[in-house]
C-alpha cells in the first residue's frame, strides 16, 4: 500500500505474507491509503489523524471516485472489489465461425446453385427448354446477344414470318388468282 499524506512527502510499504501492513512515523493530517495491486483493485481510503486522537483516527472508504462515502473502523481491512482481466481468453475454432465470412457464403450460394440448376431443368416444359437453349447459344457470340436485346428493347426486331394465307378464286377476276402482264 501507498500512503499520500496531504503536506509530507509519500510513505509506502509493502504487506506482510499475512496481508497485514503498518506505517511509522505518520504526522497528524488527512492522508491517503491507496493500495496498489496488479491482480485486485481495492478502494482508496482518507484518514483523517487529529493531534489529540492519534491512536483512533476517522476513516472513509471511497470505492470508486464519485461514490458515496462510507465511514469504516479502524484497524483497516481492505477487500478486494474486482480481479483485472488483462488477457482476452482466446477463442476456440467453430465451423459456424466460417459462416460469418462473405467469401464463403458466396462460394456455398454458388455450389448450391450448380446443384440445383439440372433439378430445375427436369421440371421445365419443352418450350422453356427450347427458348433456354437459344438464350444460352446467343451468348456464345456476345454481339447477337446485345443486338437481340436492343431489338427486344427497341421493338425494331424481325417479325416472326405470318403463316401463308390460301387465296380464294374471285368472280370478279374471272377466277383468275394471279396477275398476267402486258406482254403475257
Amino acid at each position: 500500500p501507498r500512503f499520500t499524506p496531504t503536506a509530507a512527502p509519500r510513505h509506502s510499504t509493502y504487506t506482510q505474507p499475512d496481508g497485514s501492513f503498518v506505517f511509522y512515523r505518520v504526522p497528524p493530517g488527512v492522508h491517503l491509503l491507496d493500495v496498489q495491486s496488479r491482480q485486485h483493485h481495492f478502494s482508496q481510503v482518507k484518514i483523517q489523524l487529529l493531534e489529540e486522537a492519534m491512536d483512533v483516527p476517522k476513516c472513509i472508504e471511497y470505492v470508486f471516485p464519485g461514490a458515496p462515502k462510507q465511514a469504516i473502523p479502524h484497524p483497516l481491512e481492505l477487500t478486494a472489489h474486482a480481479s483485472y482481466e488483462y488477457y482476452e481468453p482466446r477463442q476456440g475454432f467453430s465451423p459456424f465461425s466460417m459462416l460469418k465470412n462473405p467469401m464463403v457464403l458466396m462460394m456455398l450460394l454458388s455450389v448450391g446453385g450448380m446443384v440445383m440448376m439440372p433439378k430445375m431443368m427436369e421440371g421445365l416444359d419443352p418450350e422453356q427448354k427450347e427458348q433456354m437453349q437459344r438464350q444460352m447459344a446467343m451468348q456464345q457470340d456476345p454481339s447477337k446477344m446485345l443486338t437481340q436485346m436492343f431489338q427486344d428493347m427497341t421493338g425494331t426486331g424481325e417479325e416472326p414470318e405470318a403463316p401463308p394465307i390460301e387465296k380464294k378464286a374471285s368472280s370478279k377476276a374471272g377466277g383468275k388468282t394471279a396477275r398476267r402482264g402486258k406482254r403475257d
